[in-house]
Order: C-alpha cells, then structure tokens, then sequence
C-alpha cells in the first residue's frame, strides 16, 4: 500500500511537471507570435509568465525579455501610463536585479520623466553593475551635472576654506567633542575630517540620493567607510536612537551657501541644538 501512495504521487509530480513545460512552451510560442505581430503588451505578459514559471530559463531569453520590455514601456510612456511603466520595470528587476541595462533603461525613462534623482540612482547602480557601460557611465555623469551644484566644485578646491574647516574640527575634537553629526555631508569631506581629528563617532545625513551615494564612494576610497555612518536622510527626521545612538557633542555643516533659506539650513540647525546635540551643563 505505501509503495502504491508513493507511484501515485510521483505520477501526480510528473503529470504537474508535464503540465508546466506544455505551459511554458505554448506562452513562449505566443509571446513570439505576439512580437512578430508588433502586440508588445501581450508579448510582455507571456515572458513574465515564462519566467516565473521556468526560472532556468532567464538567461535563455534575457535578450529577447529586454528587447520585449523596452518596446512596451515606449508605448506606456506615449500613452502616459507612467504607473504602468514603472510596475513593468520593478517587474523585470525583481527577475533581474543584477541587469545593467534594465536598471539603465529605467533610468533613462524617470530622467526624461524630471526625476533627475532617481534617475541618478539606476545609473549608478548600472554603473556599479558593468563598470564598462559606456551608455550607463555617460547618462551618470548627464544627470550628475544638473544635480551636483557647480559651487561644490568651488568650495571644494578652495585649499585656505577647507583647511579652515580642518582645523576648527580638529580644535573641537581635541577639547572633547568625540561624536559629531554632519548634516548635508555633500561629498563627505567634513565628516571625514573629522574622524581624521580624532572623533569616536561620526554620522553624516545627505538628503539628495545622488550626494549620498557618491559621498557613500567617497567616504570607500578613503576606508572610511566603517567609521562613517552615513545616512540619507533630512536632518529633521533623524531620531534618537533609531538612527543615531544618542546625541551627538559637535554639529557641523557646509550648506552655508545662497540658497541658506531655500535648504532649511536654520531649521535643521534649530532641529539639531535641541533634539540632536549634547546641551552644555
């Protein structure tokens, strides 16, 4: 009797294996059928079938799931489904999450779409994924340029400014403030500073996705990046001890700059003194 349950239900796996490939099969010959006939849509539907359905074959038809993919979205975007896009590209990244040129692509559409941010973000990825993506690396450092405000460059090459910084945080640090809070790291450089001088800990807050992820590499090439917490967050919203252990003995900042009211900077400096920083006894 157990040996007869057993071949029973080894049949019922082979029948449902059976039943899979014949599925598999006849969706990949309509998503053909489908492309040939120019119905992207339908065409898209059928591989994401295929693909949850036989997961061995993701590298079989990457290309052809890309191409497929890439036509679809054209539509959705002249028929301004921008949902709709951006569904079908979470889609394709939950079955790709490694694939530069979906993650490119997806930036390419939200760039076009004003979400210059966000668009930085997938090109960077794609850029972290292929370093050698040509498309990728060039539609990066396109959408760096808007988003980078030229005066960082400024102040960052202003030698007499930085070593003025330099040694006001080493002064800090040397009279005792061990932990420090940098808030709008930009490209890290203060918060680096001051863990030169000497800090215990320092945690920086950079609300533009871009500044955070090239302070994230900044920070890296430095080997620093186990002694920086680095948090992309508005300084407003950081909160005790969710992201920060405690408060913190030294705040510094570099958002001094023409649009002073136009960052919040004196709110987030308020913010700080009275929910972020050590008050003195």
């Amino acid at each position: 009797m157990p040996n007869s349950n057993a071949k029973l239900h080894s049949n019922h796996r082979g029948g449902r294996e059976v039943s899979r490939r014949e599925l598999v099969s006849r969706s990949l010959q309509s998503a053909q059928h489908c492309l040939e006939n120019q119905d992207f849509g339908t065409a898209y539907a059928h591989y994401l079938l295929v693909l949850n359905l036989a997961p061995e074959l993701k590298t079989t038809v990457k290309e052809t799931f890309q191409f497929t993919l890439f036509k679809w979205a054209e539509e959705l975007d002249s028929l301004a489904r921008v949902q709709d896009l951006f569904n079908c590209y979470e889609q394709a990244l939950e079955l790709y999450p490694t694939d530069e040129v979906i993650c490119n692509s997806m930036g390419e559409h939200l760039f076009r779409m004003g979400f210059r941010d966000e668009a930085a973000g997938y090109f960077h990825k794609a850029v972290k994924l292929n370093p050698d993506f040509a498309d990728a690396k060039e539609n990066f450092y396109r959408v760096a340029n808007w988003l980078v405000e030229r005066w960082h460059f400024i102040m960052l090459n202003d030698a007499r400014r930085n070593l003025t910084y330099l040694r006001a945080i080493e002064n800090a640090v040397h009279s005792g403030s061990k932990s420090v809070l940098d808030i709008g790291t930009g490209t890290g450089i203060l918060s680096m500073f001051a863990k030169k001088a000497g800090a215990s800990f320092v945690y920086a807050c950079e609300l533009s996705k871009t500044m955070y992820e090239l302070a994230c590499d900044v920070v890296a090439a430095n080997n620093m990046e186990r002694e920086i917490k680095l948090l992309h967050l508005k300084s407003l919203d950081i909160e005790i001890p969710k992201h920060i252990p405690e408060r913190v003995s030294l705040v510094v900042t570099e958002t001094v700059d023409a649009g002073l009211f136009g960052e919040g900077i004196v709110e987030s400096l308020i913010h700080a003194w009275e929910h972020l920083l050590l008050q003195p006894k």
